[in-house]
């Protein structure tokens, strides 16, 4: 663990740096260079000055998935595809959508191959069936894996002749902008953590590349989440666990990202700001109010899987957070579980029916967050503070210095106590392994820049070797 005097020695090495530059790149956050601010002139790009919410219209109730036939009917909808996975097909929550487009006598086709932790075959296989049925509206029934395939099939539908990568966050992508409607998407999650029901991110493994990547863009985000707390009573413990890690984390990284005036120079066009664009007045208020749900309804949720009042506050709390991090975005709890999710060979988590090996989305981003927020720390101490106090943490006498090392504690011991693996090691990976992992974390930039600190390879092996046992 960081001791007290150095976590004090680096606060104070920051402020020292802080003091002699006024940049962005050195005021309140790490950022490469100073260039643009020691030559200054006209022509000087302008700082960020703005930052755009955007989130998908939610109905929120029991038993609102039945009037998803109704909806489609408004649209004018003739050809839906409905998305979903095995598993869920089986189940009451794609009964009921199916049933309710019936009554509204809308055409349909049903998607059930979708891939839980999607991979770039996957995505793929969905478009080309999207693109061979030509469908006039989506539907997800599903967790994130689900939602996000819908996304991507509907994009690449629009989008009839591109190919995957051309939407793909750069440096693995292109990056292009999405500068045309897409066509509508209803979204009806079935669990309680990725918030993809109110995003405009889709996230999968890249294969060859061995790394996880996605698409960014708010014009990705469903017309409509339909967030009916009875879809996700056959939720299995561990998914339960794994999704409500994935609230948490989108909550907490949301409110200690770099601040979005501090992101970077603004856009040309407001079509290319990013969908992320740092921590903001609006986007604060949803992930700490996600924040304050989670630590009081996730132990409840795990501990009993008949306590309805707390699945149904983690419905919403999935809502609030994806609301935050949606547009304030994440950093680098989601950036290293890429690589630890990306470069898993070996590891299956119980409760999981999958044919491939599968380490959860919210599992993987959980395991590094204590050394993450210790790394962090530094930076907006009065946050990490806050976050630990509502973890349960006293701290009523805590030295600002000191705000990494109790909200990770704090987080160890949430952690444990909801029964986490103990650490990267859980998966098998030794520290043989974390050059490698380092490898798969650096392209993803769209997440890492978001960081209040700036993390290269050095700071990325620190964390990663730190997060091998974390009790």
């Amino acid at each position: 663990m960081t001791s007290r005097p150095l976590a004090k020695a680096v606060s104070s090495l920051m402020r020292m740096v802080g003091s002699s530059c006024s940049c962005p790149a050195h005021s309140n956050i790490f950022r490469p260079g100073c260039a643009t601010h020691r030559h200054a002139s006209a022509t000087t790009p302008r700082p960020e000055y703005a930052f755009e919410m955007a989130t998908s219209t939610i109905r929120v109730g029991k038993g609102a998935t039945r009037e998803i036939g109704m909806d489609l009917s408004h649209l004018k909808a003739k050809r839906v595809m409905v998305f979903t996975d095995p598993n869920i097909a089986k189940l009451p929550p794609l009964q009921t959508v199916i049933e309710s487009i019936e009554r509204s006598r809308v055409g349909y086709m049903v998607y059930k191959e979708v891939r839980v932790e999607p991979s770039d075959k996957s995505f793929q296989h969905a478009i080309d069936v999207a693109r061979g049925y030509k469908p006039d509206a989506f539907v997800a029934v599903g967790g994130g894996s689900t939602i996000d395939t819908a996304k991507a099939a509907n994009l690449y539908t629009v989008f009839g002749d591109a190919h995957l990568l051309d939407f793909v966050n750069a440096p693995l992508g292109k990056g292009n902008p999405i500068d045309r409607s897409l066509l509508p998407l209803i979204a009806v999650p079935t669990t309680a953590g990725t918030g993809s029901e109110c995003t405009g991110a889709a996230i999968f493994d890249l294969k060859d590349k061995k790394a996880k990547t996605g698409i960014a863009d708010r014009a990705l985000k469903p017309l409509l989440g339909i967030i009916d707390p009875l879809n996700t009573r056959t939720m299995p413990k561990q998914v339960r666990l794994a999704s409500g890690l994935d609230v948490l984390c989108h909550a907490i990284e949301s409110y200690t990202a770099v601040p979005y005036y501090l992101r970077g120079e603004a856009p040309a066009n407001p079509l290319l700001r990013p969908a992320y664009q740092g921590s903001n007045p609006i986007s604060d208020i949803w992930s700490l109010k996600a924040l304050q749900m989670v630590a009081k309804a996730l132990p409840r949720s795990i501990a009993d899987p008949d306590d309805a009042e707390a699945q149904e506050a983690m419905t919403l709390a999935a809502a609030y957070a994806g609301i935050g991090f949606g547009n304030g975005g994440v950093h680098l709890m989601h950036g290293c579980s890429y690589g630890i999710s990306g470069l898993n060979t070996s590891y299956y988590h119980p409760d999981y029916v999958a044919d491939h090996p599968l380490c959860p989305h919210g599992i993987s981003v959980a395991v590094t967050s204590p050394a993450v927020v210790e790394f962090t720390g530094v930076m907006y101490p009065e946050r990490h503070l806050e976050i630990a106090r509502i973890l349960g943490a006293d701290t009523a006498n805590a030295k600002m210095e000191d705000a990494g090392m109790i909200l990770g504690d704090a987080l160890r011991r949430f952690l444990k106590d909801l029964g986490v693996p103990d650490g990267i090691s859980a998966f098998g990976y030794t520290s043989s392994d974390i050059g490698a992992l380092v490898e798969s974390i650096l392209p993803q930039h769209r997440v890492l820049n978001l960081s209040p600190r700036l993390a290269g390879a050095e700071q990325l092996t620190w964390i990663l070797e730190r997060s091998l046992k974390n009790y």
